[in-house]
């Protein structure tokens, strides 16, 4: 039997959860800019994978600036992930192929949209929170609240990915 480590926890949770807000630097480079985002984590190529649009913008950001940070939230499960590290945009053909997926059509009409881009983010650092779930948590802090001691809500790591 394998013991799990933090870092496959971390990359268990982002998996998971899929969804985050990816943020980055605006246009001048002094602001922040969050958007939803859906992530394709593929661990053994240590990067975190997005299909974006070129018309987004995206690019001039990271041109600027690539650091970047992904926001990962379960609030039905109070499991939540932060991850910093370097992006890049790439004009991968293949990948957005192999990344293409029904929701994709929400945004393009197909996988042969010129404007399709691949977001590459290279995961540095990741802090995770990771409860036993809503129900327990809960349980858990009512009986604080009673007893007047700090409950154990889960797990709070961070890690170098």
């Amino acid at each position: 039997m394998t013991r799990k480590t933090d870092q496959d926890r971390a990359w268990e949770l982002i998996e998971e959860i899929g969804l985050c807000m990816l943020v980055s630097h605006d246009g001048n480079g002094d602001q922040l800019h969050a958007r939803p985002m859906s992530a394709h984590p593929r661990r053994d190529e240590d990067a975190i994978y997005f299909l974006t649009d070129l018309r987004s913008h995206k690019d001039d950001e990271i041109e600027i600036n690539e650091n970047v940070c992904l926001c990962f939230g379960d609030n039905g499960g109070y499991k939540y992930v932060s991850v910093t590290g370097t992006a890049n945009l790439l004009d991968d053909r293949l990948r957005v192929a192999e990344l293409w997926s029904p929701a994709a059509r929400a945004f393009w009409e197909s996988k042969d949209d010129p404007n399709i881009r691949i977001l590459k983010v290279r995961p540095a650092l990741a802090e995770f929170w990771d409860s036993p779930g809503k129900i327990v948590t809960s349980v858990k802090m009512a009986a604080a609240a009673i007893t007047g001691s700090r409950p154990d809500l889960g797990s709070n790591r961070k890690v170098l990915l």
